[in-house]
């Protein structure tokens, strides 16, 4: 029997990406979804509120994706795991690393499987990245990510307000995948966050971080329209380069252009759901929030230009 899966926050990412991974996957079967604002066109049994969802279907579900905004994701997770349903959470998976920890205490209590979905680390390049770096030292770390918030974010107001994250938002991204290829962990040492003068998230971020030695370096900037540039570059002391382009979709070693797997980020990680809840554990990666967390507490912060949507 498949496992019964619904959606709560069905915005763009679950419209996009949650769905058509769910449908190719014979292990899940999406049930339900709920939004607020939930269309005539419901790929399944629609609510407005995740609580009747919850109460209404009690017994027919069996685990929830949460594609909330990171603000409300706490609240509505808690709920879910008192109602016994497994739980992923999108990225970021929570809007503090105590949410995320109150989360963790109560899947282990229940049982339930909670997994925080960071799905970059489930791009085709990353896990052959990660195997090339095992055992090596990092010498030099440069991390663009680029992007255009007008094409990606368009109103959306709650990735502007305090918990929205703002650039760190995509910028999480780059920093799971660090998480996941580095063979040491990464510790924020300076920042410089770019505030518009009319927002309370910032719309660029410069960090500099520590780890073994070498010039670690990580910019994030959210005014880019010239195109997408989700790239990550590692220099080790043996020489080795490992480069990620695409948001880690490409891996090239040693500039030479390398075979990756043709699994989506997404169906990787509907399929690694399914395989926690079938052994009963959970997988939370916090590192990624911890590092925007310390570069929140310790970043200087600029006012640049307002932004207007």
């Amino acid at each position: 029997m498949p496992i019964r899966i619904a959606i709560v926050g069905f915005g763009k990412i679950a419209r996009d990406q949650h769905v058509p991974a769910i449908a190719a996957d014979p292990a899940l079967e999406l049930v339900a979804v709920s939004s607020p604002r939930l269309g005539p066109d419901s790929p399944a049994r629609g609510f407005r509120d995740h609580r009747e969802l919850f109460e209404t279907m009690a017994g027919e579900v069996d685990a929830v994706a949460l594609a909330t905004p990171p603000g409300v994701r706490h609240a509505i997770a808690a709920e879910a795991l008192a109602a016994g349903l497994h739980v992923l959470l999108e990225k970021p998976p929570a809007a503090t690393l105590g949410e995320i920890e109150d989360l963790e205490r109560r899947a282990r209590e229940a049982g339930l499987t909670l997994f925080a979905a960071w799905h970059s680390q489930h791009a085709a390049g990353v896990e052959a990245a990660a195997r090339a770096l095992a055992g090596q030292t990092v010498r030099r770390l440069k991390v663009e990510w680029f992007e255009d918030v007008r094409k990606w974010h368009p109103g959306q107001a709650w990735i502007w307000a305090p918990g929205g994250f703002g650039v760190f938002d995509p910028g999480i991204n780059a920093l799971s995948i660090l998480t996941r290829i580095l063979p040491v962990p990464l510790f924020v040492r300076e920042a410089l966050l770019s505030y518009p003068e009319n927002r309370q998230a910032p719309i660029a971020a410069r960090l500099d971080l520590a780890g073994e030695a070498g010039a670690l370096r990580a910019k994030m900037d959210w005014r880019h329209s010239e195109g997408e540039r989700w790239s990550i570059r590692v220099e080790t002391e043996a020489g080795t380069i490992v480069e990620l382009d695409s948001g880690g979709a490409e891996l090239r070693l040693d500039g030479r252009l390398q075979p990756v797997s043709p699994l989506g980020e997404y169906p990787s990680l509907y399929r690694r759901f399914a395989e926690l809840i079938g052994s009963g554990r959970s997988e939370v990666d916090r590192e990624p929030l911890r590092i925007v967390a310390d570069a929140l507490l310790v970043g200087a912060r600029e006012t640049v230009e307002p932004f207007l949507d």
